[in-house]
C-alpha cells in the first residue's frame, strides 16, 4: 500500500507498530507462555487446544454450558449482523441519534458551521474534532438525574485531510506540509482538547442546552497549571514559562475518566505526533524524548508556533503526556494537570475507591511492548481535598507466570529510582514514567488501551488492543499468532478485594479474533455467532449491572469483513466469553466514549474519523475532504464527514441491553 492510502489516524497506528520499549523485561507473551506446559501446548495449538491453553477450565465449562441453553442470558437485546456500509446500525428496539457533531455551536453566539470557511475563532467555540472519551455528569438538584447533566467530550487529534478542501493528506514526505497555513494549524489546535455541554432529555430525546452558562470549549491553547511533584521544577521550564507551572493547552486526549467529587480526568495520549525539530546535541532530554518517540513531526504545528519545536524549547513535551483535572460545573475553573499520576501514552483514568478509601486510578500506556499502571492516593476519596490527586502513589504492573501480579510502586530512592540510574528526584520518575517502569522490570504488554474496574464484582479489565510488532519467532501457544492484529482481555482480581492491595491474580478473559478460523486462535465461548466475535479492543464501559461494554478500534472491513462497534461481553457464569454486537459504526469510523447514564436508560457512544479509506484494501483510494468513503452523518454532498456523538436509548424506554 502507497503512503498516500493512509488518514492520519492509519499512519499513527503503523508508526506506533515499532514501539519504542527497548528494555529486556519479558513481554505478556513470554509470562503467559511460562504459565502453561509448553510440551502440552504443542500437542494441539488451534481450535479447541488453543482455547484450552489460554482460558481457565472455569471458561470453557461456561461456554460448554452456554452453547447448550443459548447465548445472551444477561444481553437480551438482538443481536445485529457484522458488517460495513456508509451508515451506523444499533441493536433492534433501541434508537441511536446524533446528539452534537464536529462545527455544531458549544459555546453562545458560536457561529453555525462552514466547512469552506472555518477560522480559529470559530472553532474555539463550537464542538471540536475526533470525539474519544464521554463522561456524564448529572445536574446537581436536578428532577432526574439521567435525564439533566453534564456531557464532556475529548477531541483527540485532527485529519486535515478530511478537514479542508483540496488539501489531501499532509504529513508524508512529498506534502511536507506545503498546504498548510498559520490558520490551518491555529484551526486545527482549537479543535483539539475538549467541550463541556449541557443536556437535556425531554419527550424521549436528548438535546443540548442552548447557550448554558455551563458550556466550555477547551483547546491546545488554554491555560492551566501543573500541579504534584513535577510542578516548578527545571525539566518543565521554558523560555515562556520560567515558573514551570503555567503549561498551554491539552492534546490527543483520548480516554479518561470522571470521579466521585465531580470532575473530569482527561488523559494527553500520543504527544509526540506534535513535535518536530531536532534536540541540540548532547541535550539532557535526549533518552527520554527517545522513550517517547519524539518527535514524531505528524503535524506542521512546530512551523508556526515555536514552543513545538524541540530544538527551540526541548522541555515543552515534558509539560504534555498527563492526566488533566478539570471541574466542568465550573467554567471559569483552571484545568490541573496532575503529573502525580505520571507521563505517558495515557488511555484512560477509570477509578474506584479502595476499602480504606483511598481511590485508586487504573491506566493503560497505549503503545505496543507497554505498561499498565494504577495510583493509589494518600487521602480518602470522600476527604473533600480537590487537590487529592497530588498526593499518592504511582505503581506499574508485573505479570507473573502463575497467574499471580504486583504493583511495584515508582517511588523515588527505592529500588533502581535513583540517582545512580538518573533519577535525582520523584519529579523525574514521574516525568520519565516508562524508563522507571523500564527499571523495575514491568511486563511488556500487547497495547494497553482502557482500563475499567467492575464495581459489582471488584474485577478490572484490561483492554490490549493488539501488536504488530510480535515476530514469527516469538510465537508460543499462548500467543499462537505472529503480527498479533486482533488483541486480548485480561481479567484482574485484586487481593482480597481491594484495589489498593500491592498484589493481584489474572487470567484472560477472551482472545480476540474470529473463532471460525482455527489458525487465529481466538478464545469466545462457543455460544458467541458469526457476529458477535470482535477484534482490536479498545474503551470499555461497565454498566449499573455489572454488565462490560467493548468498544473496538481496527476492524478494517477488507480484513475482517466488518467495521468497528460496540460488544456486549459476558464475563460471568454460564456465558462467560461469549460476545455480542449491539452497534456498528460507519465506514471508516472507530468507535468510543461508552458511558452510561446512572439508571442505565442512555448509553453514550462517540464516533471519530468516520469516512476513512480501508488501509488493508490495496485497492482502497485515499480519503480526502472531496472523496470521503462516507459523508456520514449529514449525507449532504456539501458537507465532509463529521465526528459526533450519539445518545442511544430503548425505544419505550428502560435500560439499554435489556
Amino acid at each position: 500500500m502507497t503512503e498516500p492510502t493512509r488518514t492520519r489516524s492509519q499512519a499513527a497506528e503503523a508508526a506506533e507498530d515499532r514501539g519504542s520499549n527497548g528494555s529486556a523485561n519479558p513481554t505478556f507473551g513470554d509470562v503467559v507462555a511460562a504459565r502453561f506446559d509448553r510440551r502440552d501446548l504443542l500437542r494441539g495449538l488451534l481450535g479447541v487446544g488453543a482455547i484450552a491453553a489460554v482460558v481457565t477450565p472455569r471458561a470453557l465449562a461456561a461456554g460448554a454450558a452456554q452453547a447448550a441453553q443459548g447465548p445472551g442470558t444477561r444481553f437480551p437485546f438482538e443481536e445485529i449482523e457484522a458488517g460495513s456500509d456508509a451508515h451506523h446500525h444499533v441493536a433492534p428496539g433501541h434508537d441511536a441519534e446524533i446528539l452534537i457533531r464536529w462545527g455544531d455551536p458549544v459555546l453562545p453566539g458560536a457561529p453555525a458551521f462552514d466547512p469552506r470557511n472555518q477560522t480559529p475563532a470559530a472553532q474555539s467555540q463550537q464542538f471540536g474534532y475526533n470525539n474519544d472519551f464521554v463522561g456524564y455528569f448529572p445536574m446537581p438538584g436536578a428532577a432526574d438525574p439521567a435525564a439533566h447533566g453534564l456531557l464532556v467530550v475529548n477531541h483527540e487529534y485532527t485529519n486535515e485531510e478530511l478537514m479542508f478542501p483540496g488539501l489531501g493528506r499532509q504529513d508524508t514526505k512529498a506534502a511536507d506540509f506545503k498546504g498548510m497555513t498559520r490558520d490551518l494549524v491555529d484551526i486545527e489546535m482549537a479543535a483539539h482538547g475538549g467541550s463541556v455541554l449541557e443536556i437535556r432529555r425531554q419527550d424521549g430525546r436528548w438535546t443540548v442546552v442552548p447557550d448554558s452558562h455551563y458550556a466550555r470549549r477547551i483547546t491546545a491553547t488554554t491555560p492551566m497549571v501543573l500541579t504534584g511533584p513535577a510542578a516548578g521544577t527545571e525539566r518543565v521550564k521554558t523560555a515562556a514559562d520560567p515558573t514551570g507551572r503555567a503549561a498551554l493547552g491539552m492534546i490527543n486526549n483520548c480516554a479518561g475518566g470522571t470521579t466521585p467529587w465531580g470532575t473530569w480526568l482527561t488523559c494527553e495520549e500520543n504527544i509526540n505526533y506534535y513535535f518536530s525539530g531536532a534536540l541540540p546535541a548532547g541535550s539532557p532530554e535526549a533518552a527520554n524524548h527517545k522513550r517517547f518517540n519524539l518527535p514524531a513531526r505528524a503535524y506542521a504545528w512546530g512551523r508556526y508556533h515555536e514552543r513545538f519545536d524541540v530544538a527551540h524549547e526541548p522541555n515543552e513535551p515534558n509539560r504534555f503526556g498527563w492526566v488533566v483535572e478539570i471541574d466542568p460545573f465550573d467554567p471559569t475553573s483552571v484545568p490541573k494537570k496532575r503529573t502525580a499520576l505520571g507521563r505517558f501514552k495515557h488511555e484512560g483514568a477509570a477509578g474506584i475507591v479502595a476499602r480504606q478509601g483511598q481511590y485508586v486510578i487504573y491506566q493503560g500506556d497505549d503503545e505496543r511492548f507497554d505498561y499498565v499502571y494504577k495510583f493509589v492516593t494518600t487521602g480518602r476519596a470522600d476527604s473533600g481535598d480537590r487537590d487529592l490527586l497530588d498526593s499518592g502513589t504511582l505503581h506499574v504492573a508485573r505479570f507473573d507466570a502463575d497467574g499471580r501480579g504486583t504493583w511495584m510502586p515508582l517511588v523515588f530512592g527505592q529500588g533502581p529510582l535513583t540517582p545512580e540510574n538518573d533519577f535525582a528526584s520523584q519529579a523525574d520518575v514521574v516525568i520519565g514514567a516508562r524508563l522507571a517502569a523500564d527499571r523495575l522490570g514491568a511486563t511488556k504488554m500487547d497495547r494497553p488501551e482502557d482500563v475499567e474496574a467492575n464495581p459489582k464484582t471488584g474485577k478490572v479489565y484490561v483492554m490490549l488492543t493488539n501488536n504488530g510488532k510480535r515476530k514469527a519467532g516469538e510465537v508460543d501457544a499462548a500467543n499462537p499468532r505472529a503480527d498479533n492484529r486482533f488483541g486480548h482481555i485480561v481479567e484482574l482480581t485484586p487481593d482480597d478485594g481491594d484495589h489498593a492491595a500491592p498484589g493481584f491474580t489474572w487470567e484472560i478473559l477472551v482472545r480476540c479474533g474470529d473463532p471460525g478460523l482455527a489458525a487465529v486462535g481466538a478464545t469466545f465461548s462457543s455460544a458467541t455467532t458469526k457476529d458477535g466475535w470482535f477484534g482490536m479492543p479498545d474503551n470499555c464501559a461497565v454498566d449499573g449491572l455489572g454488565r462490560l461494554w467493548v468498544a473496538t478500534d481496527g476492524n478494517a472491513p477488507s480484513r475482517t469483513g466488518r467495521n468497528d462497534g460496540i460488544w456486549a461481553m459476558e464475563t460471568e457464569g454460564a456465558g462467560r466469553g461469549t460476545g455480542k454486537h449491539f452497534f456498528r459504526v460507519p465506514h471508516g469510523a472507530e468507535m468510543c466514549g461508552p458511558y452510561f447514564t446512572p439508571d442505565d436508560t442512555t448509553f453514550f457512544v462517540a464516533v471519530q474519523h468516520p469516512g476513512e479509506a480501508d488501509e488493508e484494501d490495496p485497492k482502497a483510494v485515499p480519503a480526502t475532504f472531496e472523496a470521503p468513503a462516507t459523508r456520514w452523518p449529514d449525507f449532504d454532498p456539501a458537507m465532509p464527514p463529521r465526528p459526533a456523538v450519539l445518545t442511544i436509548t430503548k425505544r419505550g424506554g428502560g435500560r439499554v441491553g435489556t
